[in-house]
This record gives C-alpha cells, structure tokens and sequence, in this order.
C-alpha cells in the first residue's frame, strides 16, 4: 500500500516515518505523475497560502481535485486542513476546496501560543497527544461531516466520506493511531480501486 506525502512544503519526513511505522509505504510526492501509483495522500503542516501556490505553480490542483471528488483519501494536517477546506475565513480563496467546512487560520494564537493536549478522538480512542502549531480551527461543518474531536468545545478534527482533517500535527508524537486510522481509510478505497503495479 503505497501512500503519499505532499512535499512541496511543511512536515514531510514526520509524516513518512509514521506511514512507514503502520507497516505502508511512504513516498515523497513532488510530480503530479506519481500520483497515480498512490492509494492515499496526506497533505501536512506548513503555510496553507504557500501550499495553496505551490499546488497550482505545480499543476497538482486539478488532478487532486478530480481524485478528490471521486473518493481518493485525502488527510489534511494543520495547513493541511485548510487547503482542503471550502470556507477560509478572511477571504482567503480556498486550494482545493473539497471538505464542507469552514476554517480560520491561525485561531490559536501564533507560534508561541503552540500547546499540547490530550483529546479523545471518535474511532481512534483517547488520550491522543495532540500537538497545537499555530493552529487552525475548524468552525462550521457542513451536512455530512462527522466531527471527530474537539478542544474546549471547538472542532479541531473531522472526517467526511474519504477526506479526513485535523488542525493539530499527529505526526509530532509517537502515536501512531490517528495516521493507522487514515490507512484504515485507503485499504478500503485500495480494495474498491486497485493501483495496477507499473
């Protein structure tokens, strides 16, 4: 099971380790080509504007997009999570605008607001160390949008159908349950939709 980590910016080694750690295989995604070997894809942490233009400087926009609307699973991380999101308040035009959610960035606070904390999170279990960067937050979700976890009340991850979002970093720790969770999501999709091995 070969799954993806998008590496045009952020937190991409974190991500493979954990991937690799589920027993998957990571790759390093850098060409819109090597999308068509993968089951899955976790776009991470970083700048989500950055992300946003490297995703269009690159061509991967269009082709994420078409995956997306046709049940690829996709995991947004902190950055991520707004580059997948519909709404991004403060009239920030949305990168791929996938998931029925509207987000604010930065909602914590900046860098040296940055926390841990433990969450319970629906179908992973509890005490997930959750790791705060300059976090988003999701603020509004839209019919069909399964709130996963929550922080002092606020929605801080969520899942609809195959796309899968969380404001915090779960590749800073070393639980690995959270990304386990994703994978349980791409080996359905595999089974639906085998990549032909080139």
């Amino acid at each position: 099971m070969k799954v993806g980590v998008l590496a045009l910016q952020g937190a991409v080694r974190e991500h493979m380790n954990m991937i690799e750690k589920c027993g998957a295989e990571p790759v390093a995604v850098k060409k819109v080509e090597q999308l068509d070997d993968l089951s899955g894809l976790i776009i991470p942490g970083g700048e989500s504007t950055t992300i946003g233009k490297l995703i269009r400087r690159y061509g991967f926009r269009d082709p994420l997009l078409e995956k997306g609307q046709n049940g690829f699973p996709l995991f947004g991380t902190c950055a991520g999570l707004i580059v997948l999101a519909k709404t991004i308040e403060g009239g920030e035009d949305p990168h791929l605008p996938l998931m029925d959610i509207r987000v604010q960035r930065n909602a914590f606070g900046r860098q040296r607001d940055s926390f841990e904390t433990d969450l319970h999170i629906n179908g992973v279990g509890d005490a997930f160390r959750a790791v705060f960067i300059r976090a988003p937050l999701i603020v509004e979700v839209g019919e069909g949008v399964e709130v996963l976890a929550r922080h002092k009340d606020q929605i801080v991850a969520a899942r609809q159908n195959h796309l899968l979002a969380a404001s915090f970093h779960p590749e800073l720790t070393d639980d690995s349950r959270f990304h386990r969770y994703f994978l349980q999501m791409v080996q359905a999709y595999q089974h639906k939709h085998p990549v032909e091995t080139k």
